[in-house]
């Protein structure tokens, strides 16, 4: 009976030990350690979160390219018009013909905005979360981290600063994109790269034709506004550029965290694979030493009954 019960508790240590040679988890239940099985559990959750934070800030940060790009070629864009400006101050030059060109140029702006859309996003058209204008008052919020006693953080960015025009899809032609940095006049300047115009002639938006637009004064506050409008373009760029570095920062930052806590994890309740395999092999030749001595108690019985024959 003291043979079977010694190979009897052998063989249960040795299914846990293969249990955990299957599983590689030394605490693989609540029952074989409540408080590590808790903490590990409340770990893993969190780098499940930060899994979604990492895929989201990946996200975020292909939005921003393309708005930087599509900032970058609208600064491009611009400058060419500052250009044919010069070129219009020039004595004979062929005004029809340079108008013809900047009229090209606005509606390359037009374009470069309405198609500069990631995932139904387009700041620069003024929609935001498919909200046309009216959201674009509030900062636009990208999710940033997340820690278990404080959620969600968030990366704010002021979605106006890089608005193009403000009038989101609903503006077809230059005249209708109003608003933002190309659809507005600013202060002390009087023209706009797009947006309204008057009765009879062009009124606020850069036109070099026409009775006014021929006069070197007129022709000297356009290239001032346009050259107002980079500026305001180059401000967008710095915007946009300021939030990729936060997000590529929040990315080193997450992977960090990520790792320590799968490393946490790990040290709560992964096995030591080389010290169960070294359990593994004793308890194996254990349960063959166990069987054996059953055996021989076995054998050590029927000699003793022979004596009674």
């Amino acid at each position: 009976m003291t043979a079977l019960q010694s190979l009897t508790q052998t063989q249960n240590a040795l299914a846990a030990t293969q249990q955990t040679l299957s599983t590689g988890l030394s605490v693989a239940n609540a029952s074989d350690n409540a408080s590590y099985w808790s903490i590990a559990q409340t770990m893993n959750s969190d780098n499940g979160a930060l899994g979604a934070v990492s895929s989201a800030l990946k996200v975020s940060s292909s939005m921003l390219s393309t708005f930087n790009s599509a900032i970058n070629q609208a600064i491009s864009v611009v400058n060419l018009i500052k250009n044919d400006l010069v070129a219009a101050q020039n004595p004979g030059a062929n005004l029809t013909q340079i108008q013809g060109d900047i009229l090209a140029q606005q509606n390359s702006l037009l374009q470069i905005a309405t198609g500069g859309t990631f995932n139904g996003q387009n700041w620069l058209n003024g929609t935001v979360n498919g909200s046309t204008a009216g959201f674009m008052g509030s900062a636009s919020s990208l999710v940033g981290a997340y820690t278990n006693n404080g959620g969600v953080s968030t990366i704010s960015i002021d979605a106006t600063k890089v608005s193009l025009f403000t009038t989101g899809s609903a503006a077809t032609s230059v005249q209708t994109a109003t608003g933002g940095i190309l659809g507005a006049t600013s202060t002390g300047y009087s023209y706009s790269v797009l947006g309204a115009t008057g009765t009879g002639q062009t009124v606020g938006l850069i036109n070099v034709q026409g009775a006014t637009g021929t006069s070197v004064t007129n022709l000297t506050n356009m290239l001032a506004s346009v050259n107002n409008t980079i500026n305001q373009l180059e401000n967008a760029a710095s915007t946009v550029g300021a939030a990729q570095e936060q997000i590529a920062t929040q990315q080193t930052f997450v992977s960090t965290m990520s790792t320590n806590l799968s490393n946490g994890v790990a040290s709560l309740v992964d096995a030591d694979m080389n010290q169960v395999s070294t359990r593994l092999q004793a308890l194996q030749t254990q349960q063959q030493l166990g069987v054996q001595s059953l055996s021989i108690a076995n054998q050590s019985s029927s000699m003793i009954l022979k004596l009674f024959q």
